[in-house]
């Protein structure tokens, strides 16, 4: 695999107290033209994550002194920096934990240089600031308003955060408002297509985005379950978007579970 040039010189924070590992990942990630700090525990983390203002963190899960999930909540209580946790273990269930405290994605020991480097330019794709066609400020309703040129999202006139991944998420939808994108089709545009056989990050992510800008995440307003086919998010440019009839029916094609 090339070195991608764009990614040139950005800084990695790597996380881990076996120095073998360590030393593999650094290795691999200058060969494809990062720049790389290391630490060994999780309160090295803390202070080269002040000190160094890293463009993306590999965390390890087993730290001598914290846990990783700990170090994780550490660091998104006062960073959005991407994290891709770092473990020995493939459950499921650690996973998804992960995720929900903030990770952007994982990886899995044993892995290949080529799936590190992957995973990591494929982090740093999300996080860039998007280029596509969609500028300015959208007015959904009186509720929700987006602005996409400041990197902007309002509920009822207060500013709501969003993780890099849930802004991209956000905005691909916004993009096919009225249409109907398939979980495929949303893991290949915000995740990347290595991505597609990952179908819980788009269940837990659109959560994550229910969570915070629908006025009852049960019963969601904007981004809509269609089931058997993926996601839509309301036509707001249409008058009245968010009138629906009553009825089973409808109230099936607009609930969130699947």
């Amino acid at each position: 695999m090339l070195p991608d040039t764009r990614y040139k010189n950005y800084r990695i924070l790597v996380v881990d107290d076996e120095q073998r590992m360590a030393k593999f990942i650094r290795l691999n990630l200058e060969h494809d033209g990062f720049r790389v700090v290391e630490a060994f525990t999780g309160t090295q983390a803390m202070d080269r994550l002040r000190t160094s203002l890293p463009d993306l963190v590999l965390l390890d899960v087993m730290l001598p002194d914290l846990d990783g999930f700990e170090v994780l909540k550490m660091i998104r209580s006062i960073s959005p920096v991407p994290v891709i946790m770092v473990t020995a273990k493939g459950e499921e269930e650690e996973r998804i934990h992960g995720l929900e405290l903030g990770a952007d994605d994982y990886v899995t020991k044993p892995f290949s240089p080529r799936e590190l480097v992957s995973r990591v330019r494929a982090v740093l794709r999300r996080t860039e600031l998007t280029t596509d066609s969609t500028h300015g400020l959208i007015e959904v309703d009186e509720r929700l308003k987006l602005d996409f040129d400041r990197h902007e999202v309002r509920v009822d006139g207060k500013l709501i955060y969003l993780r890099p991944t849930e802004y991209r998420l956000l905005y691909y939808l916004i993009q096919n408002a009225g249409w109907v994108v398939s979980h495929d089709q949303i893991l290949t545009n915000v995740w990347g297509y290595e991505y597609r056989d990952q179908p819980h990050y788009v269940r837990l992510y659109i959560n994550y985005l229910r969570q915070k800008i629908e006025n009852d995440p049960t019963n969601p307003a904007y981004i809509l379950t269609e089931r058997g086919s993926g996601y839509r998010f309301v036509d707001f440019r249409r008058d009245h978007p968010l009138e629906t009839t009553s009825g089973s029916e409808e109230h099936q094609a607009n609930s969130p579970e699947e």
